[in-house]
Order: C-alpha cells, then sequence, then structure tokens
C-alpha cells in the first residue's frame, strides 16, 4: 500500500498569518492534534500540539541555569522567547516539516514517523499538499486488512510447509532446534529454545497460518548461561487461534 492508499485528503489546513488562538480553537473544535500551514496551497509548515507547550500564557517556557544560557548563546535564547511568546502561527510554527510523496509506501511512512518522533506525515505533490498521513490512518488500514478474507482451509502437509518457509526467513526463529507437525489444523511444537521471547513469537506465527486451528507448545528452554534444560510448560489445551 502507498500513501495514497491511505491518506486524509480533506485535511484541515491554516494559514502563516493566523493566530494562535485560532489555530488551538481550530484543533480543538476538530479535535485533532496538528495543523500544516499551507500558503496558496504550499506547505511551509507544521504546527503541533508540541510545538504549544512551552508557552508564556501557561508560565511553562524555558527557564536554564545562567552557565547553560551562556553556552547556548542569545540566538538560541531569542528563538525560544519567539516561540514561547509568538502570537502569529508563522512565529510559533515548525518551518519546512518533513513530507513524503503520494508514491511513499507505509514503509517509508512509518520509518520516518519513527525517526523523526512524528505522529503525521504530510503528503505532497511538488509543493503542494494533497493529502495527510496520521497515526489514525495507519490503524484503518490495519483494521481493513485484518478483515480480509483469507483461505478457510489447507491440508496439513501445506500448512506445516508454509509455517517452516515463513520460519526460515525470520533471523529469530531456531529452525534448525525446531520440529513441527500438524494434525486435523493443529500445530504441534517441538524442540529447544533459547530465549522464552521466542516461544510466543512461534505461536503466534503458527497461529496467522491460514487454517490453524490450534496450536500446542511443547519447546523445552534452554539456559545459555548455565547450558540447563528446562522442560516446556505443563501440557494444557490447545491454544484455539483467534477467530477475529
Amino acid at each position: 500500500m502507498k500513501a495514497r492508499d491511505i491518506m486524509t485528503t480533506a485535511v484541515v489546513t491554516i494559514e502563516p498569518s493566523s493566530t494562535v488562538a485560532h489555530a488551538i480553537r481550530l484543533m480543538l473544535q476538530r479535535k485533532i492534534s496538528g495543523l500544516p500551514v499551507v500558503e496558496a496551497g504550499r506547505l511551509v509548515g507544521m504546527l503541533t500540539e508540541g510545538d504549544l507547550l512551552r508557552r508564556a500564557e501557561t508560565g511553562t517556557e524555558h527557564r536554564r541555569p545562567r552557565w547553560l544560557e551562556f553556552l547556548l548563546g542569545p540566538g538560541r535564547l531569542a528563538e525560544d522567547y519567539a516561540h514561547s511568546h509568538g502570537r502569529k502561527v508563522e512565529e510559533v510554527m515548525t518551518p519546512s516539516p518533513v513530507s513524503k510523496s503520494e508514491e511513499a509506501s507505509l514503509e517509508e511512512i512509518v520509518h520516518l514517523m519513527e525517526k523523526r518522533h512524528i505522529k503525521r506525515v504530510p503528503i505532497v505533490r511538488g509543493e503542494r499538499l494533497v493529502g495527510i498521513v496520521s497515526r489514525a490512518n495507519l490503524l484503518h488500514a490495519l483494521a481493513s486488512l485484518s478483515h480480509e478474507v483469507k483461505p478457510a482451509s489447507q491440508s496439513d502437509s501445506s500448512i506445516r510447509e508454509q509455517l517452516l518457509k515463513d520460519l526460515e526467513k525470520q533471523p529469530w526463529a531456531p529452525v534448525g532446534a525446531l520440529d513441527v507437525t500438524v494434525r486435523d489444523g493443529v500445530v504441534e511444537l517441538w524442540g529447544s529454545i533459547t530465549d522464552e521471547r521466542e516461544r510466543q513469537a512461534l505461536t503466534i506465527a503458527a497461529e496467522n497460518i491460514p487454517g490453524v486451528k490450534a496450536v500446542r507448545d511443547h519447546l523445552a528452554w534452554i539456559d545459555t548461561t548455565t547450558g540447563m534444560l528446562f522442560e516446556a510448560p505443563a501440557e494444557q489445551p490447545p491454544k484455539a487461534k483467534s477467530s477475529s
């Protein structure tokens, strides 16, 4: 999927000459935490809740020790003052925000969000704003994909083959120490693991195979520090695959 497939096109925007008070009212009315700043259709900035945390009105502007102010210099201090006391959007916004094109993949979008610690990415065509992808858009995409119909059943041999094939692609999977059997759609995991977190990941990998009805865990754990082997937990009823 690409940005154009999930982005919001009816984007609420604000002009750089608007007041901060107007921007705040707009964010509260629309229940949004960020506004693209647009001038003649061109994206020039972003105003988010983060830009409004340090404000003189609430007494939360930066207060630093004298020695740190000396190190930062007058330029940085002047910038902080303008940001906390500015009355217009252009004085408070983050200028030249990062953006992506409509053809950007969702992987690119998520990577950018993680790298920049941001909640939304403006989508542009040239310099013109055409949409925005937020974390909510990603959740909506995930929700729609989770409802896709998968094959209702597979043969036991097909289930086993697909599971092993999927695990071979995972660098964490102890494929060489793992044995998988499948009977009537119930996957049984045998062998050993060296990290308890592998147990849950292996179970999830099996549950995600279409046609799997339940998963039985018989995996033993080897403590790599002492070399001791701990048997699998006492056998319980097979963990049924969720139907949601």
